[in-house]
């Protein structure tokens, strides 16, 4: 069909698919807790509605959509590869001699400090909040318990350090969602991140030294903790050589390695560790890659406790294909709206109102904000106001990496402070206090944006756009 026969939306029609998902998602995700993914398609199947009508063919839809799956293809790489690591992680006994010795170095006079850092690592280590709240958290709050701290402080900086992690790793999702929706590259967004993350972690270990210093006693370990320490002690050997995975990484991060040979090495070189430190098998060493690791795997005789299960029943390439098919579906319905123009009507209308870098960035925050307390979902909050403001920032002649640390700053961490998303209640429901009662404590999920709101009036902070990147970013 050309071009010519084709109509140009209305705002009204262009706004419709944008308010039809608004809905569907606060209705039926937000109320009835249906899954996301299906509501995406049926926002897809409006959009494709209109644009049929303003003379748009299937056949154009299929080929935007298409041209959007692609587009978010190497960052999806990079997730499976995620999954191959903490697989393998997981079998080498990486991850779990890191919490085994994070435990024990914790000291009542700087409880909250050492919890806000010790989750930090783990979910650094690991790129997961949940799986570092789940299982280090959980230790965590049982010391609390014992030594008479606030077990809302506690929890507060746990999830804190929760999401440190998964604001920062390059083995988060949404850390490599962000960059996959704003259209910047992993390493470049993790260190723009700094400039938010830094100031409001030094705010958050201010606030928890402050408060600790008036605690006190010695750190009596609840039997529960005892126990978990105990059979971790006898499923893995503990040696020096498991922390070089994690040095592997880390140089790779700080020497630019390709991200998803760098993992797919790591992933590899711990299996070896697995089978040669701890006497794992090669079958199960393949095994944890794709399915991930299982308490089985170790031969540990008697029955492992929840909090071990936890921890080590994770991991592998099929964890994250949930992800996966939510981002496919996403991208189905932003590749309609894109190339039928409708998002392009919306654009236009949002930057006669937005004149200013300051503007476009407060604007990208709200809109976050928006999508986080409608949906409750850390992904939607990243997708969506991303695909919305991607070109925004580009005709700015602002950076990609603007973008996605923005993203990241007002849309992943904000929502474990939303009592009905999936992450309010996961952390409620696992440290046992009310998501309200944690979040004046969680400093690092609020701080960041703030800082975010300051680098945005200041300027500080703030790239950018290469010339010579302009063209590809349009």
């Amino acid at each position: 069909m050309k071009e010519s026969s084709k109509k140009k939306p209305t705002l009204v029609q262009a706004l419709i698919p944008i308010i039809f998902m608004i809905l569907a998602l606060a209705i039926g995700y937000g109320h009835f807790k249906f899954r996301t993914e299906p509501l995406l398609i049926l926002s897809a199947f409006v959009a494709g509605t209109i644009a049929l009508k303003l003379g748009y063919t299937w056949k154009e839809m299929q080929e935007a959509i298409i041209e959007k799956i692609t587009s978010a293809l190497p960052a999806t790489l990079i997730l499976w590869s995620v999954g191959f690591l903490i697989g393998a992680w997981m079998f080498s006994g990486t991850v779990p001699m890191i919490i085994y010795y994070g435990v024990q170095i914790v000291n009542p006079k700087f409880l909250l400090v050492t919890a806000f850092i010790i989750t930090a690592v783990v979910s650094t280590v690991t790129g997961t909040s949940w799986g570092s709240a789940g299982t280090i958290g959980v230790a965590l709050m049982g010391i609390a318990g014992g030594l008479g701290v606030s077990l809302p402080a506690t929890a507060g900086a746990i999830v804190a350090g929760a999401y440190f992690g998964d604001k920062i790793s390059p083995l988060s999702d949404t850390t490599n969602l962000a960059p996959i929706a704003a259209g910047s590259e992993l390493y470049e967004h993790i260190k723009h991140m700094l400039y938010t993350t830094i100031p409001a972690t030094i705010v958050s270990l201010i606030v928890y030294f402050i408060v600790g210093l008036g605690a006190s006693g010695n750190v009596n370990t609840p039997e529960k903790v005892e126990v978990m320490l105990n059979q971790l002690d006898a499923m893995f050997n503990w040696n020096i050589l498991l922390i070089l995975p994690v040095f592997l990484i880390i140089t790779g991060s700080v020497r630019k390695w390709p991200t998803i040979p760098t993992m797919l090495g790591t992933s590899l070189f711990s299996v070896f560790l697995g089978v040669f430190v701890q006497g794992f098998t090669f079958k199960d060493g393949f095994t944890s890659l794709v399915k991930g690791f299982d308490v089985t795997m170790t031969g540990f005789e008697g029955e492992a406790i929840w909090e071990v299960t936890r921890l080590i029943n994770r991991g592998g390439v099929v964890s994250v294909t949930g992800t996966t098919v939510l981002i496919f579906c996403a991208m189905g319905f932003a590749g309609i709206v894109s190339r039928s123009g409708m998002l392009d009507m919306v654009l236009q209308a949002i930057m006669k109102k937005v004149k200013s870098t300051a503007g476009v960035i407060l604007s990208t925050i709200a809109s976050c904000f928006t999508v986080a307390f409608i949906t409750g979902s850390s992904y939607l909050s990243i997708l969506i106001p991303g695909e919305l403001f991607k070109d925004v920032f580009v005709q700015k002649n602002l950076h990609p990496k603007n973008l996605s640390r923005t993203l990241e700053d007002s849309g992943t961490v904000l929502v474990p402070l939303v009592p009905w998303s999936a992450a309010g209640a996961y952390m409620a429901s696992t440290l046992g206090v009310p998501t309200l009662e944690y979040l004046p404590w969680a400093v690092l999920n609020y701080m960041g944006i703030v800082f975010a709101i300051i680098l945005a009036l200041t300027g500080i902070g703030i790239a950018p756009l290469d010339p010579n990147k302009r063209n590809t970013n349009n």
